[in-house]
């Protein structure tokens, strides 16, 4: 009994010692100092970073706060804050940010090691043409409210010359900034490089607050003037008007056409920057360098081309006639009946083209992208946010119309707009966000088909070549005689075989570049070809939709029916907020449709 006791122990002592070298040989890195050197290095780095953007954060926060508190003052009471003290705030800030763009630029991006990693994900192109296209624009702007105050300088303050000037300057600097340094990943300077982003986020959304509080303004007293007419002019009207001349008509005019395009303006320079915000002491690793970059290519399209030409010929010539029928004074019911039925008819198509692309993507077999990626995260956030501007509006006139009269046929009409609007800006961010965050596959295979192809037509196509030339040579070999009249005959024969040869050699290139187009084109498969076709409709028609709301076309307001409802003040207020927004999402919707559609 006792030596089957002391067995077994000794059994349990050798599987202990024949495991234990294996626990030994297993190396604990928290004990070495190098190790616990570095982890604490990075920790204290990450709380740095936490901290900075918090501080940053916050300065903006204060600053918006400020901002916004003056410019409310300003609608609330007029006689205490003027439009003239926000003026004097908002240079001053813009005053603040060239300091620090021009520091920026002349300082901390030349210091060594400044940016040794650039996002390739930030600053696309179709946003830094954006920041260019309204940025001319805005400067257009600028220039036009400067003429105007200039001729209506004995009744108009020197800070509306002023602010426009530094206006300009601020504008110009910022795009030059925005177009060379939209990419950067700054590794020095990071607590002072977050602020001067954020001062100059801040500075944005202000500058926007303004411009949609001024554009409420406007637009009330022009459609005061359609109800009321004479009755309206107040003090300023009849002591400060615009002279009947044509410069001044011209300045008076071309700054209401180019108004929306500052508010557009200042949201893209807010998002851009803070892409950069987000990018200030981030190190990219190489997997998240693509090798290659999608490019834009027409090739593989054809009916969503056409579907979205035709959907902007026809939204192009029903704008025309609202904006011919809305500048009278009373605008007639059948312009109102033709824009909300050409709506009625595009949006569903829209919808349908959404839905059908996203059921595509969950065919597709292509992983999620789960890479950290601050430009997409702020692009799925923006359409999210921008879309509330529609949707909001929309629930709102749903209501209104739903406790009014909702058989009437131009309130049915609205109503129908409304709910179609809706399904379609949540089908389409559905779509957009799970084309964005899909992974962009690299066909090998079909890259090795098109070669095998191509080399196959070549092969095929150009022994005619070979032989012209080999014949061409005999014919160069044959002896001269000695005549003149043989040698110009031969001549003659040169060049006319010549002739035959470069016609040859065009035909073969023409046919050599359809046919790669056809392969292209038919190789696609059917998802993509499908996935391509919906985003090009999706881009065109988001186009002609952005048009039309931005150059004027406001039946939401200028109906009548949910002023009439929620009373004046309170219906400026919804539409003013949620009409830019709605205009912002329609633009930001063409950048994230183009992504889909190069990485489909």
């Amino acid at each position: 009994m006792s030596d089957k006791k002391v067995s077994r122990p000794c059994h349990h002592c050798k599987s202990r010692s024949a495991s234990a070298p294996t626990d030994t040989s297993k190396i604990h890195y928290e004990k070495f100092w190098l190790y616990r050197h570095c982890s604490s290095v990075q920790q204290r780095d990450r709380q740095a970073q936490k901290a900075g953007q918090l501080f940053s954060g916050l300065l903006a926060m204060n600053v918006v706060f400020l901002g916004s508190a003056f410019i409310s003052s300003m609608i609330f009471n007029k006689v205490a804050i003027t439009l003239a003290d926000v003026w004097i705030l908002l240079s001053i800030l813009k005053v603040l940010c060239l300091f620090w763009i021009i520091y920026y630029l002349l300082g901390t991006s030349r210091q060594p090691h400044a940016v040794l990693y650039r996002d390739s994900h930030a600053g696309a192109i179709w946003i830094r043409g954006s920041v260019l296209l309204f940025g001319s624009c805005s400067i257009l702007l600028n220039v036009f409210h400067i003429g105007y105050s200039t001729i209506l300088i004995h009744c108009k303050s020197r800070v509306e010359i002023l602010f426009p000037s530094i206006g300009i300057l601020f504008i110009c600097t910022q795009a030059y900034f925005l177009w060379n340094h939209s990419k950067d990943c700054i590794q020095v300077q990071h607590n002072f490089t977050r602020c001067g982003l954020m001062l100059t986020i801040a500075t944005n959304l202000l500058l926007w607050l303004l411009a949609v509080t001024n554009d409420t303004l406007h637009m009330e007293i022009e459609s005061q003037l359609r109800e009321v007419e004479q009755r309206f002019a107040g003090n300023e009207t009849t002591s400060c008007t615009c002279p009947n001349t044509t410069i001044c008509k011209v300045f008076q005019e071309g700054y209401i056409l180019l108004y929306p395009f500052n508010t557009e303006y200042c949201l893209i320079c807010c998002s851009v920057l803070y892409v950069m915000w987000k990018n200030v002491g981030r190190h990219i690793s190489h997997h998240h360098i693509p090798h290659t970059k999608p490019k834009f290519k027409l090739q593989g399209v054809v009916f969503g081309p056409l579907l979205g030409t035709s959907a902007i010929i026809i939204g192009a010539c029903v704008f025309m006639m609202y904006q011919i029928q809305a500048t009278s004074l009373v605008p007639s019911r059948q312009v109102f009946v033709i824009y909300y039925s050409y709506y009625i008819v595009l949006l569903p198509l829209m919808s349908v083209g959404a839905v059908i692309g996203t059921i595509i993507h969950a065919l597709e077999k292509k992983e999620l992208d789960t890479l950290k990626n601050p430009t997409r995260s702020l692009d799925v956030v923006l359409l999210m946010g921008a879309a509330l501007g529609q949707i909001g509006m929309s629930y709102f006139s749903i209501v209104a119309l739903v406790a009014t009269d909702p058989r009437d046929l131009l309130n049915s009409l609205n109503l129908s707009y409304s709910v179609l609007l809706i399904f379609q800006n949540i089908t389409q961010n559905v779509f957009v966000i799970d084309g964005l965050h899909r992974r962009r596959v690299v066909a090998e295979n079909e890259a090795k088909h098109a070669r095998h192809t191509g080399q196959h037509t070549v092969g095929a196509e150009l022994p005619g070549e070979e032989d012209t030339t080999l014949s061409s040579k005999q014919e160069y070999s044959q002896p001269l005689p000695g005549k003149e009249e043989d040698t110009k005959e031969e001549q003659n024969h040169e060049a006319h075989s010549q002739r035959r040869v470069s016609v040859l050699e065009l035909g073969q290139e023409i046919r050599k570049a359809s046919l790669s187009y056809i392969h292209t084109y038919s190789h696609l498969s059917w998802k993509r070809r499908v996935l391509r076709e919906i985003s090009f409709f999706l881009i065109l028609c988001n186009i002609i939709l952005w048009v039309m709301p931005t150059f004027g076309a406001h039946p939401i307001f200028e109906n009548g029916m949910e002023r009439s409802f929620y009373g004046y003040s309170t219906w400026f207020v919804i539409v003013n907020f949620g009409l830019p927004l709605g205009v912002f999402y329609r633009m930001h919707s063409v950048g994230g449709l183009l992504e889909v559609y190069v990485t489909a």
